[in-house]
């Protein structure tokens, strides 16, 4: 009898096994939408707004979402998103590397490559070996590069319709600016920039970037500038960066509407061939494999320009501009003085303010049409093709300041900079629940392992432990995944600095003594602890008691009641970005870096701070 016992039971799991292996098997495989934005602010989407404020208007004013705040009843809306980094690059960066920029090595905007022994598989790397069809159109704007090569490695998207390469070098775009190169004494020379500007005629209108223009250029310049009221930041280090104007392209033909373009004509021309609009061949989709689509809009990053049908719409709204007092800068350690030196507005007219804003906000509700257009053709080609869908959005690569701080620009550890939010949606209501809000900390190191977990990836095994964030679908549900503080860390403008944000407080310090990197005689990871080592001057702390000072207006680092607070701050911060597995790497090499382990473990998600040295409000 016990014989028959153990064979039924030995049967039994051995049915049990092929069973579950024949049902994972035959899972379907969602196709799974991707879409980021660049330099969106949070409050340039109603949904948001509604949600923190309990009305669509942003605190500055109107704004315009009626796809994105559709789709975010759709799905799960996640409130508290921050990047990693307030840059373009190193955001991207621990975006498609699932790390944090202290370990992957990539702190601004240097070139970097595959080869050494840290660099795991990157994002679509995984999506691509998974079973999937990986495609990108649009922006990339991670530098990883071949190893002693200039060309672009392809990051495991098999189908790329890149932003630069594929569209604007091509002119199939409304704006440029590109470089003349030429030999001079036999080498390579950059011999000027122009600025070129397309129109729907066929005609391109070009100027020099230079101080000494010729006179044929200062027309034209004069010319353009005026029939597109172009708006320049005139009073930041570089004064001719456009933050306002009216573009030269209609909706359809700017170089987001043509980005869209691609992206349509991809699932349109399912299992055929087709030409881009640059004329080179492409693949459209693989019906019958999941597709993993990475859309990647260029706006709102500069130039500001909407296109006219979505600027007139804006041209008769007010806003308010956010409050600024030179006395705050007073109160900045040097390294933000600086920040905020190079990065200024706050000398713009009011007129000039008000088109800034409006013509931002405008922006944003272009890209809102075409994201509307992108979903809904995304969610048809799925239903044609019988497979369920995940859609991510991630509203910018970080976010974007219109005057508060005294600036107009991201770079930095604050707020309008560094939070933004989120939408997941699928057509399983059970991995992303409509109308459900998530309203405590999400990062963008969470972007990778949701969409890996999505794509039916098992990250919780080993072979993904380097990931340090966390999948969204299991956050809004997983109170143990609830994490304390957010992290940050960039190297670029004026140097490095690294932050942190817990619900009460907002913490920066300069990490390193230089803001060079490793390279030449400077080795990875030398003098590691400075950070935690020098006078507390030269560290240039930041805390903002976000209690009584949400906008981030009031630095106490220095005031005698924070002290004690913000040089706890400043070994908590110091200790994770410096001593948990800091990574610096010569990327002029193929495999040369350094880990730095002194405080393994310091990044616990838990903040602690002793009751006694927090000032009572």
């Amino acid at each position: 009898m016990k014989h028959i016992k153990k064979t039924f039971l030995i049967t039994l799991i051995f049915v049990v096994k092929i069973s579950v292996t024949s049902f994972a098997q035959n899972v379907v495989k969602p196709n799974i939408l991707y879409i980021i934005t660049d330099d969106q602010r949070k409050d340039s989407n109603g949904y948001y707004n509604e949600i923190v404020t309990g009305k669509k208007e942003s605190p500055l004013g109107y704004v315009e979402s009626p796809n994105l705040d559709a789709l975010a009843k759709e799905g799960t809306v996640f409130t508290k998103m921050y990047c990693n980094s307030p840059a373009c690059q190193p955001s991207r960066t621990s975006i498609i590397t699932g790390k944090y920029p202290f370990r992957n090595g990539v702190y601004g905007f240097e070139y970097h490559h595959n080869q050494p022994d840290f660099f795991n598989k990157i994002m679509p790397e995984v999506m691509r070996d998974n079973g999937y069809e990986t495609a990108l159109f649009g922006k990339n704007g991670v530098y990883l590069r071949k190893f002693k090569q200039k060309t672009p490695l392809n990051f495991h998207y098999e189908k790329t319709v890149e932003a630069t390469k594929s569209l604007r070098d091509f002119g199939v775009t409304d704006w440029t600016n590109k470089a003349i190169w030429g030999k001079v004494n036999g080498k390579s020379k950059k011999l000027d920039t122009r600025v070129n500007f397309y129109y729907p005629n066929g005609v391109n209108k070009s100027f020099s970037r230079s101080k000494n223009l010729s006179a044929e250029d200062k027309k034209t310049k004069a010319e353009v500038e005026k029939e597109l009221d172009i708006l320049y930041a005139y009073t930041r280090t570089n004064p001719d960066l456009i933050i306002g104007g009216v573009n030269s392209m209609p909706a359809g033909k700017t170089l987001d509407g043509n980005i869209y373009k691609e992206y349509s004509k991809y699932l349109q021309n399912k299992d055929s061939n087709y030409k881009l609009e640059n004329g080179e061949d492409f693949e459209g989709a693989t019906s019958s494999k999941p597709i993993f689509v990475n859309l990647s809009f260029h706006l709102p990053h500069t130039p500001v320009m909407p296109p006219k049908e979505f600027r007139d719409r804006f041209k008769n709204k007010t806003y308010n501009i956010p409050e600024f007092d030179k006395k705050e800068v007073e109160k900045l350690p040097k390294q933000m003085q600086d920040l905020y030196n190079k990065l200024k507005i706050d000398g713009l007219s009011y007129k000039d303010m008000q088109q800034a804003i409006r013509d931002y906000y405008a922006f944003c509700a272009y890209g809102d049409y075409l994201i509307g257009k992108a979903v809904k053709e995304f969610k048809t080609y799925s239903k044609v093709n019988n497979r369920p869908y995940v859609i991510l959005y991630v509203c910018g690569d970080h976010g974007w300041h219109l005057g508060e701080n005294g600036i107009e620009a991201k770079f930095t550890p604050w707020e309008m900079s560094t939070h933004t939010s989120a939408i997941a949606v699928s057509s399983d209501k059970k991995l992303f629940p409509a109308g459900k809000i998530y309203q405590d900390f999400t990062e963008y190191v969470d972007i990778m392992p949701t969409i890996l977990s999505a794509g039916g990836v098992n990250i919780s095994s080993n072979e993904y432990n380097y990931l340090d964030g966390y999948n969204l679908a299991e956050v809004h549900n997983n109170k143990k995944l609830k994490r304390e503080y957010i992290l940050g860390d960039f190297n670029h403008v004026a140097g490095p600095r690294a932050y942190i944000r817990t619900e009460d407080f907002a913490f920066s310090m300069q990490t390193r003594e230089s803001r060079k990197k490793p390279g030449g005689k400077l080795k990875p990871n030398v003098a590691i602890k400075w950070g935690l080592e020098a006078p507390r001057e030269d560290v240039c702390l930041a805390l903002y008691d976000l209690r009584v000072d949400p906008l981030e207006r009031n630095n106490v680092a220095n005031n005698k009641s924070y002290i004690k607070l913000a040089d706890w701050f400043r070994n908590k911060l110091g200790n994770i970005v410096l001593g948990d597995g800091r990574v610096e790497c010569d990327w002029s090499q193929k495999n040369v870096f350094d880990v730095s382990n002194f405080a393994k473990g310091a990044d616990n998600k838990k903040i602690e701070i002793p009751k006694k040295i927090i000032p009572k409000v």
